[in-house]
């Protein structure tokens, strides 16, 4: 009786090993085999680790490529800097307002290009090491915004009749406990500088940069500020159709150029490993063997699994222009990340994918790339940062630009 039971045992751990063997073979079937099509040269990856810094670190990872095509030169620049000077920007508006407006750790490329402009850069070495100076090996901003927000708050809703101004002397005060000093002066390869000298020297034209961006409740060929919370500093994006959007992403990588790129990446097509998709959720559901009630009671996690095993067969949704409007509009579509296209790539099946740098470090399947189809971008851009000489001559045209 025992052999029998053994041998019934061991029948099923077989059986299930068998089965958990061809699960994991048709997963393997379905994952991506990427051929690059064209690949721009970036800088290094980094990890923003625990801030809702991405907007400053791929916003600073685009204007390394763009410093790189010009002069071939590569720079570490930093981040820290960045952010010392736009939560001070940013505190100060909130203050004007009364605190009528949000003061968060998110922000856009906007931020990035007016600092570039308006105070400079210093590179990465120049500045404490991102988390050294609280006792972390990258950033942490938890303690740091329990302190920031409160005391932007308490100065923004004060019921004093005049404020003295001292308030910004204490705000850079947490600023620099946690980010570092900005350096007035510094030395770089032996040669001294201030942050605006060195942002003069890196062979860049900070007035070739602009916003693109695509919806229908503002008129096409003409400029906004698109309406979403992080967008504080109003910066105009130039309206186009949604082909003509998509249109200046691909001219732009094939032409040596790259792009910072603001978007969603909140949905569940987007997975940890490595890749994004805009998953068409009726037809998955079908493939899934299983009725939209049964798809719709599924967590996001047994949903991104799902989607995970499924690779690149994944059924992906045809993105319309009223689609991006109407997911804008009821706040589907959000800015919740910040990245930077740099690359085209197609897969087994002849889908091509834009390769993007992420900045959560070497992580995921492909050590820090994302590849994300064009369906996806198409679907999830809210706006992006483009040297405008990277825009074809009949669109800029258009722009009058």
């Amino acid at each position: 009786m025992k052999k029998i039971l053994t041998f019934a045992l061991m029948a099923m751990i077989a059986l299930s090993a068998s089965a958990a063997k061809k699960k994991e073979a048709a997963k393997d079937a379905n994952k991506p085999v990427f051929t690059t099509i064209k690949e721009n040269p970036i800088t290094s990856m980094k990890d923003q680790n625990r801030s809702g810094t991405c907007w400053d670190y791929s916003t600073l990872s685009y204007f390394e490529a763009e410093i790189l095509k010009a002069t071939g030169k590569t720079y570490d620049l930093c981040e820290s800097f960045i952010a010392n000077k736009t939560y001070m920007d940013r505190a100060i508006q909130v203050v004007r307002y009364h605190g009528d407006c949000q003061f968060a750790q998110g922000g856009s490329a906007e931020d990035v290009l007016a600092t570039l402009k308006t105070w400079g850069i210093c590179p990465e070495n120049a500045m404490p090491f991102p988390g050294s100076l609280y006792g972390d090996s990258l950033n942490n901003f938890n303690e740091f915004f329990s302190v920031l927000e409160p005391y932007v708050g308490a100065v923004a809703k004060s019921n004093a009749k005049k404020l003295s101004g001292a308030w910004k002397n204490g705000l850079q005060g947490i600023l620099d406990a946690y980010l570092g000093k900005c350096p007035e002066k510094f030395t770089y390869e032996g040669k001294e500088y201030t942050p605006k000298s060195f942002m003069a020297s890196l062979g860049i034209n900070l007035d070739d940069y602009v916003s693109i961006t695509s919806y229908t409740h503002h008129p096409f060929y003409t400029t906004f500020a698109v309406e979403v919370q992080d967008n504080w500093r109003f910066p105009q994006s130039y309206n186009l159709p949604m082909d003509e959007m998509m249109q200046i992403i691909d001219n732009a990588v094939e032409n040596g150029y790259t792009v910072a790129w603001g978007g969603d990446v909140s949905e569940p097509g987007f997975t940890r490993q490595g890749l994004a998709y805009a998953v068409d959720a009726k037809a998955t559901q079908s493939l899934a063997g299983s009725d939209m009630a049964r798809w719709l009671k599924l967590t996001a996690e047994k949903r991104r699994s799902l989607i995970d095993s499924l690779g690149c067969t994944v059924p992906e949704v045809v993105p319309t222009q009223e689609m991006r409007q109407e997911r804008f509009d009821n706040w589907e579509l959000t800015d919740d990340h910040g990245m930077h296209i740099y690359g085209i790539a197609k897969d087994q099946n002849g889908k091509e994918y834009y390769m993007v740098k992420n900045s959560w470090g070497e992580t995921g399947d492909y050590k820090g790339t994302w590849y994300m189809t064009k369906a996806f971008i198409a679907a999830n851009t809210m706006d992006f940062l483009i040297n405008k000489n990277a825009i074809p001559a009949e669109i800029r045209k258009k722009l009058g630009i």
